[in-house]
């Protein structure tokens, strides 16, 4: 059986079939297409006009600048009234390390004991002091802060700088050394711990009133390269530290200057440098 065509069907008629379709390009078509795109363009730009609506902020007038700085400011400086003096800081630092001395039999005393002060400088418990607190003393009896008391040696002493350095022969439960600062300045705060006629851990304040100054002892001896404070100091602080506003030990105390030739203080005292002192005596130098 052959298979023929269907009724009415060409040859041509069966190519344009097969043919592929032909763009639409009527003037309908296109306008359809011009406005679709419009509407993408209006949708877009509304949505970036809503965005920065939503997002921008007016720029802040002075007043409100002004008003912000002042909170900050007020802040600021209740933050600081909160904190306590350099002072007490100050203080805080040196009481662990702080030593109390006496001397029983130094020649000249007439058998009084004698007081002086000194502060631990390392692990090791060594003690830096002045020279002259216990100077030819027949015993030294050390007293730390947490009420240990202790016989003392002489490990090294140093008499062109009246500096020594003392071994106790019982340490506190925890040996807290001080900290060694560096140089001082004129005009530096200086502060000065110790036992003023017997009253144990007195804090004095003042400056550092000049440096490289000469000090004759009354031994006859002269003092150079000295720390010049107007920090009150009286019997009993010499070998005890001068400090700056850190807690730093910058000097040990070694007297006063009195034209009067008496031991009551008038403003000017002086410190051997803790470089000097510390290197001189064997003690960690700075």
């Amino acid at each position: 059986m052959k298979i023929g065509r269907a009724p009415g069907e060409s040859q041509g008629a069966r190519a344009d079939a097969d043919a592929p379709a032909l763009p639409d390009r009527s003037p309908q078509r296109r306008k359809r297409w011009w406005l679709a795109g419009s509407a993408v363009v209006v949708l877009a730009t509304a949505a970036l006009a809503l965005n920065l609506r939503t997002t921008s902020k007016p720029s802040p007038s002075a007043a409100d600048v002004n008003g912000i700085v002042d909170k900050k400011v007020t802040a600021a400086i209740t933050d600081l009234q909160r904190q306590p003096p350099a002072s007490v800081e100050v203080y805080n630092a040196i009481v662990p390390p702080l030593v109390v001395i006496q001397s029983q039999g130094q020649p000249g005393s007439g058998g009084r004991p004698g007081l002086g002060s000194g502060v631990i400088v390392n692990a090791r418990g060594d003690i830096l002091t002045s020279l002259h607190v216990v100077d030819g003393a027949t015993s030294i009896r050390v007293s730390f802060s947490d009420g240990t008391e202790s016989a003392a040696s002489m490990r090294s002493s140093d008499a062109e700088h009246d500096i020594a350095v003392l071994a106790p022969a019982k340490l506190p439960e925890v040996v807290v050394p001080a900290v060694l600062g560096g140089g001082a300045q004129v005009g530096q705060e200086a502060f000065v711990v110790g036992h003023p006629l017997g009253l144990v851990g007195s804090l004095s304040a003042g400056v550092i009133s000049g440096l490289d100054r000469t000090f004759p002892m009354s031994d006859g001896k002269t003092l150079k390269g000295m720390i010049q404070f107007d920090a009150a100091v009286n019997p009993g602080n010499s070998g005890g530290p001068l400090l700056n506003r850190n807690g730093e030990v910058i000097g040990i105390v070694t007297g006063l200057a009195n034209p009067a030739g008496d031991d009551e203080f008038i403003g000017i005292g002086f410190a051997v440098p803790i470089g000097t002192a510390g290197g001189a005596a064997g003690a960690p130098a700075r």
